[in-house]
């Protein structure tokens, strides 16, 4: 039996369905998409901090550990294990095992420490009797950015999460 066209058209029936699927690919690449960006940010935020806290790490350690105003090659690991995995062991946890803050953060070699001597002169106090001048450290991080949904192809895999702090040594 043949349905007019009128009555057709004024049917309801499955228009719930229809619209359902029309709208549900918009609606969970927004609910997605949300958690990719809130993730984004969070990974943005863990790298910020680390290199801050490295870089405070850095400025605490004593005077001898930049000889000739450069880290020895101690104080450099132990500033980048602070930065990746909060820990100047590398191993937070205390499990024996290199910790890292983020997925993406495999190498201490992803975080650059420079010490630069500021020789103007105008420091004084502790400072006044280092010939050398006063060595500010400058932590930088490079990490490769670990999308939530990395396995679909949805975002850039060369996506680099960057950070930068600096710090005047005054040896604790």
């Amino acid at each position: 039996m043949m349905r007019s066209p009128s009555r057709l058209a004024a049917d309801r029936a499955g228009s719930a369905a229809a619209e359902l699927a029309l709208a549900l690919p918009l609606l969970l690449i927004l609910m997605f998409g949300s958690f990719e960006v809130g993730y984004y940010f969070l990974s943005e935020h863990v790298v910020q901090k680390s290199v801050r806290d490295a870089a405070r790490y850095a400025s605490r350690l004593p005077m001898t550990s930049y000889p000739g105003c450069a880290p020895s090659a101690t104080a450099l690991t132990q500033i980048q294990r602070v930065a990746k995995a909060g820990d100047p062991d590398g191993d937070a946890d205390g499990d024996g095992t290199q910790d890292k803050r983020l997925e993406g953060w495999t190498a201490d070699t992803m975080t650059t420490v420079r010490v630069t001597c500021d020789t103007s002169g105008t420091y004084t106090g502790i400072y006044s009797e280092l010939a050398q001048g006063v060595p500010v450290v400058t932590v930088i991080a490079q990490v490769p950015y670990n999308s939530l949904f990395g396995a679909l192809g949805i975002v850039d895999p060369s996506l680099v999460l960057n950070a930068q702090s600096q710090s005047a040594v005054f040896g604790a």
